[in-house]
């Protein structure tokens, strides 16, 4: 009984934080596009591969353990490739130009790192939580951290009149998500090698 008020919960959770998620997401990118914003852009991209990744795990969580190692490593790979994406914009943007809008980059970060938090502190109230629970938990973390940096970056780019806080911001994303998603791989390759020692 326990077990499956457990498995409610779980999945309630992820629900809420693929919701949210999918909506920063669509936020973001609108954003970033009126805003001329590397870091919004990533930063919507970054929520866009999260809610993806909510999806699988609410798979995962009715099949078996096999099955939930190889949602979480889809996980991991799915942040390398959104990074190295973030890292060929920003690299266009730097020798291209751009103009990135501060005002709006620091509203966005201001609703993000709410709404962020608020997931953090939801998937932080599960007891004993998966491999793919975990991942969600790092996305969620790797979030708010980015937003933070956005809300800075817009702070420089309305005092400054420059571009590279914005490019900063969009690279500090990607290597934060190549860190998670390292993190991810190493704990799905232990999870895996754990449950094939129980099977």
């Amino acid at each position: 009984m326990a077990e499956l008020q457990t498995g409610r919960q779980e999945r309630r959770t992820l629900w809420l934080v693929l919701v949210l998620n999918a909506g920063l997401a669509a936020a973001f990118l609108a954003a970033g596009a009126v805003a001329d914003s590397s870091a919004l852009l990533a930063n919507g991209l970054d929520n866009l591969s999260d809610a993806a990744v909510y999806a699988l795990s609410l798979v995962a969580l009715s099949r078996g353990p096999r099955w939930k190692t190889r949602a979480a490593t889809v996980s991991g790979v799915m942040l390398l490739v959104f990074a190295g994406g973030v890292l060929i914009d920003v690299g266009r943007r730097w020798f291209e130009g751009s103009e990135p809008i501060g005002v709006t980059m620091m509203a966005m970060a201001v609703v993000a790192a709410a709404v962020n938090w608020y997931c953090l502190r939801a998937l932080q109230r599960l007891e004993e939580p998966d491999v793919n629970l975990r991942a969600a938990t790092i996305f969620s973390f790797n979030d708010f951290i980015a937003n933070g940096g956005v809300l800075i970056a817009g702070v420089l780019v309305l005092w400054l009149g420059v571009n590279w806080p914005d490019l900063a911001v969009g690279i500090a994303t990607a290597l934060i998500a190549i860190k998670g998603g390292i993190e991810i791989l190493r704990d799905a390759r232990a999870e895996g090698r754990a449950s094939g020692e129980h099977s």
